[in-house]
């Protein structure tokens, strides 16, 4: 890669699904080349042909994924993500009118990075396991959340007909809840069925807990009492049995999907660095290695980290006004599973609950809480991320009396 100093030629590009626009200017801010072209195959060998004159050319985006970018870094170009909030400050910088185009965004580009690019950080080429896990994590992210979706819309149709399905069951994540509607779609059906296949369902499904299996069945009596009428029951039982359906082929996708990220997960070589940081199980482990990936130059600090994860809040300060906010601009699939990380931590590491717990007898929320943990978790996580360390507990101890950590004064035996 050329230094900044040699660079003469800049482009920025305005995507957008079916065509793109490109601006090009020299180190003085010449226009050298604008031009459209459509998003397949002829559109960029265009693209390639046209940039052939400007060797090495540094190329402004305003994303840092997708189809556009791989076909920008599959041709040679170095990439420089621009957040969009950024990249509309630009514009106005060159069109303070609040005029806007798709040329006047890739030439506001073209020209942020001219002037400003020596100081941002270009796209490195991904590792293709990486880059693979990643995907599947996000997407297996979407799919849990289109089953939750699914499945709130199960609860919504037994509310209106059939509210002892409701009552009985409270796990409606578990496939036995899906199965019983199915054997049992409607309150007369279950009544109909009789005790006998009551116990028969709860005892093939591993339900006969003492602790719920009489309570069970005494529901099941009482399913007809309250209930939707013949023709409610006819169809929302449709709408019920559809959603099980699709329920329980999303959760076939799900066991795919899981069986696909820990086959790749198991061949990285950071893996059990990963697998190590308590809470993070079978599940947090990829999703953390697939986001910060194996670039140790990625992130040079662990400030840098905090804030990409969304951690670190964001401060506002004019004349004598000084405030905090949550940092909204961050990587969300990051802040996520570090949200969700720091919360199982509690359960397995004695000094991340009395973290918590510290922030929360503050009077803050418990998504501040766990925030302020995983903002604590991920100044752990950097340091063995560049050494290449696996998570110590003793260490950390030893660190913790090192260096006096107010931990100690809360719980001097466990912190």
């Amino acid at each position: 890669m050329k230094n900044w100093t040699e660079r003469n030629h800049f482009a920025g590009l305005d995507w957008a699904t079916d065509h793109h626009d490109v601006v090009i200017v020299d180190r003085a801010g010449q226009i050298l080349e604008q031009f459209r072209f459509n998003h397949d195959a002829s559109g960029w060998e265009l693209f390639r042909n046209k940039i052939k004159a400007f060797a090495e050319l540094a190329v402004a985006i305003e994303t840092s994924s997708g189809a556009a970018v791989e076909q920008l870094l599959q041709s040679g170009c170095t990439v420089y993500p621009v957040n969009p909030k950024s990249a509309k400050a630009y514009r106005h910088r060159k069109a303070a009118s609040g005029a806007k185009s798709d040329l006047l965004d890739a030439w506001s580009l073209a020209e942020a990075l001219r002037v400003d690019g020596q100081q941002w950080k270009a796209l490195a080429v991904q590792d293709p396991l990486l880059q693979e896990l990643r995907l599947l994590c996000r997407d297996e992210v979407s799919l849990i959340e289109q089953r939750t979706a699914l499945i709130l819309q199960l609860e919504q149709a037994l509310a209106e007909y059939f509210p002892a399905a409701l009552e009985a069951f409270d796990d409606w994540t578990s496939e036995s809840s899906w199965d019983f509607i199915q054997a049992f779609p409607t309150a007369q059906a279950l009544s109909q069925a009789g005790k006998r296949r009551w116990e028969k369902f709860l005892h093939t499904h591993r339900l006969a807990r003492p602790q719920t299996y009489e309570n069970r069945l005494s529901i099941f009596a009482k399913a007809e009492e309250f209930c939707g009428t013949e023709a409610v029951s006819r169809a929302k039982s449709r709408l019920a049995l559809a959603l099980v359906a699709t329920l329980k082929t999303v959760q076939k996708q799900l066991r795919e999907y899981r069986q696909a990220i820990e086959e790749l997960f198991e061949k990285h070589p950071d893996k059990d660095l990963f697998g190590s940081l308590p809470g993070t199980g079978p599940k947090l482990a990829p999703r953390l290695l697939s986001e910060l990936g194996s670039d140790r130059n990625a992130f040079e600090t662990p400030q840098s980290l905090q804030c990409v994860a969304g951690t670190a809040p964001v401060s506002f300060q004019s004349g004598q006004i000084f405030k905090v906010y949550l940092r909204r601009h961050c990587n969300r699939h990051l802040r996520a599973t570090i949200h969700l990380w720091a919360n199982l931590s509690r359960s397995q590491v004695p000094w991340a609950q009395q973290y918590y717990q510290a922030h929360r007898d503050k009077g803050q929320s418990h998504a501040c809480a766990l925030r302020c943990l995983g903002q604590r978790w991920l100044k752990i996580l950097w340091k063995m991320w560049q050494t290449g360390a696996t998570y110590d507990a003793d260490l950390h101890a030893r660190n913790q009396q090192k260096h006096g950590s107010w931990l100690l004064t809360l719980n001097p035996k466990t912190a």
